[in-house]
């Protein structure tokens, strides 16, 4: 059974004081529901990482169904960090394809900004081991910077060259409407920006934010019963790394990601000089380079120095993160990969406004849990293809 994404629906990542996790779900929802005509999904899927310390809530499959009014519809939430949006896609994906549904409802949603940044720092490190890692007081920003430094050396980058793709992700938010900060940024103000862990300063960060994305998954007997236009996911896949990085013989080599997009790839048919777009998960500028690097659209330690020359701009040879990605519309963990997926959608089908890219006919959604423990590459065609 084909696949494709009959609709989508999200709200501006930001900081939603007066809209609590269900809220957000809900909002997100009704938009996909809305523009897909679909109102009663076979299944409803909920990717998110850690809304029992948010908002000290659990269940959420039967939450939002009942506070869509679909009690009775099966529904639950998976989880794989900062991957949960993209682990729901894949999930839902499988059901679509295998014929168990016709139609599946996929929301991801994150509260993250009710919360004090420290209590926000240790919920993301769940990502890592909580028996040594956490135990021992190494942030997950502590971790990326490790990586930082040792990329840096490994390959003889420099770290003005990184600031690429934070500026990068600023300009092309700019446009974005539901983008957490339209500003735009230089490679001087992220060498300015205060340190976090160093050599990661504050604008080598994704931000913390609320926000919520949906779509609906449809198979293809029913997609002429939809409303709006359609994207077919061709293909999803998932893989998983050794859990901590610095306990892998090469800590600078993605194989989840490779694996997963090197799956999707095959699985598709396709060829990495088809894809036209990518949106990026640049959680930090390093995982942004050796994301692109791993699945082999840069040579290793040439993605920022690629990125500095323009060649992954809107109008480059390769547009990434064309609504800003996690750096610039922001990172509500566990909707980062729907959000991904939807923005993937609206280039595919015309929508992208400001943001489109010209002529797109492949898009890939690369989402990632940890550093690269668990990662998911999606590939979407255009539907005249």
């Amino acid at each position: 059974m084909r696949v494709f994404s009959a609709g989508v629906g999200f709200t501006r990542v930001g900081d939603h004081w007066t809209k609590s996790l269900v809220d957000l779900a809900e909002e997100a929802a009704v938009k996909s529901l809305k523009s897909s005509g679909i109102t009663a999904p076979d299944f409803i899927i909920v990717g998110n990482m850690f809304s029992a310390i948010s908002s000290r809530q659990e269940h959420l499959g039967a939450l939002i169904a009942d506070t869509l009014g679909l009690s009775g519809t099966p529904a639950y939430k998976v989880e794989g960090a900062c991957a949960s949006g993209g682990v729901a896609l894949n999930a839902a994906n499988a059901l679509v394809k295998s014929g168990e549904a016709d139609s599946v409802l996929v929301v991801g949603v994150e509260k993250m900004r009710d919360i004090e940044p420290g209590e926000v720092a240790r919920a993301l490190s769940m990502a890592e081991n909580a028996e040594y890692t956490q135990f021992l007081g190494a942030s997950f920003v502590s971790l990326n910077a490790m990586l930082t430094r040792l990329y840096l050396e490994e390959y003889s980058v420099s770290l003005e060259s990184l600031a690429a793709f934070p500026v990068l992700a600023h300009r092309n938010a700019m446009t974005a409407d539901h983008a957490q900060f339209r500003k735009a940024i230089t490679p001087q103000d992220v060498a300015r920006s205060l340190p976090v862990s160093d050599p990661v300063r504050i604008l080598d960060c994704a931000p913390v934010g609320d926000g919520a994305a949906a779509t609906v998954l449809v198979g293809e007997n029913i997609l002429p019963d939809c409303k709006s236009p359609a994207a077919e996911l061709v293909s999803s896949s998932v893989a998983t790394n050794r859990f901590s990085f610095y306990e892998r013989e090469d800590m600078v080599d993605f194989s989840a990601t490779k694996k997963a997009c090197q799956n999707a790839i095959e699985k598709a048919g396709l060829t990495l000089s088809d894809i036209d777009f990518v949106e990026v998960h640049d959680a930090f500028s390093v995982v942004a380079a050796l994301a692109l690097e791993s699945m082999g659209f840069s040579e290793r330690g040439h993605a920022a120095v690629e990125g500095t020359s323009g060649a992954f701009d809107l109008d480059g040879k390769l547009p990434i993160n064309t609504f800003g990605g996690l750096k610039g519309r922001g990172h509500p963990v566990g909707a980062t990969g729907v959000y991904q997926f939807c923005e993937a959608y609206l280039q595919l089908t015309g929508q992208a406004k400001l943001n489109q890219v010209h002529n797109p006919k492949i898009g890939l959604a690369h989402n990632m849990g940890g550093i690269d423990t668990t990662t998911v590459v999606h590939l979407l065609r255009r539907m005249d293809d």
